[in-house]
């Protein structure tokens, strides 16, 4: 959601090619009431769409014979998840880490140019940032480690810093050799800011809440046990439509030292 538009972006896994679709009645509706609604084109997920030449193995297992960078670029498709993207007032911090999503950052630029500024960080992650980094509220982020922290842009070197604690193997449930894990242990760093001073966390890690807490924060922990099977925390699995305030400029004229797009 930026502003009154909804913007549908293209997913970059097979699985989750029409999970969008559940939310259409949602989307419809903020449509029938005078919002925008804008798609991505939805990629055809050919083999061949894929640039493979990027697998870090840092969040989940590397994949194996990927054939790195197989097929032709021009085949490459847009594909690109919300989720690789973090806004900051009218400046939007985009993860790249393949071809597929230079194109979806490529996209976004042009459709908001005169909106909103786009900002490009080169393999920050292999997609999704926000077990990385979240914004709290203006002048704090809540980050996964010092190193993190080092790969920031200027302007976000300037704001304070939580450090998320480290997890432990008893935070979760025990899990088998057939389990497919698809997310960073530090998923519970994924929580949902309600407002300035009140988040939504999760209850089965106590030792972040404390940390939240002692930094000020009002928590409402709520339990989700299997988030490392889902793949998701709060901030993945909420879509917050309907904020207080305005559209806000941060940083205005500084420089990002960041590479267009």
């Amino acid at each position: 959601m930026l502003g009154d538009e909804v913007i549908e972006t293209a997913p970059q896994v097979r699985a989750r090619l029409f999970e969008g679709d559940l939310l259409k009645p949602v989307f419809s509706r903020y449509f029938r009431a005078g919002s925008q609604w804008t798609s991505m084109p939805r990629p055809r997920m050919l083999d061949a769409s894929f640039d493979t030449s990027y697998v870090s193995g840092r969040a989940t297992p590397a994949i194996e014979d990927v054939g790195a960078a197989a097929g032709d670029p021009g085949e490459f498709e847009i594909m690109l998840d919300g989720a690789q993207c973090l806004r900051f007032g009218e400046d939007l911090l985009v993860n790249v880490s393949t071809a597929n999503h230079v194109l979806g950052a490529q996209w976004l630029s042009r459709h908001l140019e005169g909106r909103f500024r786009v900002r490009v960080m080169h393999r920050f992650a292999d997609n999704h940032i926000d077990s990385l980094v979240l914004p709290l509220r203006p002048g704090l982020l809540l980050l996964r480690n010092p190193s993190v922290a080092d790969q920031l842009p200027a302007p976000l070197q300037r704001w304070d810093r939580i450090y998320a604690p480290t997890p432990q193997a008893s935070n979760f449930p025990a899990y088998g050799a057939d389990d497919v894990i698809i997310s960073s242990p530090y998923i519970d760093m994924n929580v949902l800011s309600v407002d300035e001073s009140t988040v939504v966390a999760n209850s089965l890690f106590p030792e972040l809440i404390d940390e939240l807490e002692r930094n000020g924060f009002t928590v409402i922990p709520v339990r989700h046990r299997h988030r490392r099977l889902f793949g998701g925390g709060f901030h993945c699995f909420t879509l917050d439509t309907v904020r207080d305030g305005g559209n806000e400029d941060y940083f205005g004229n500084v420089s990002w030292d960041l590479e267009a797009v």
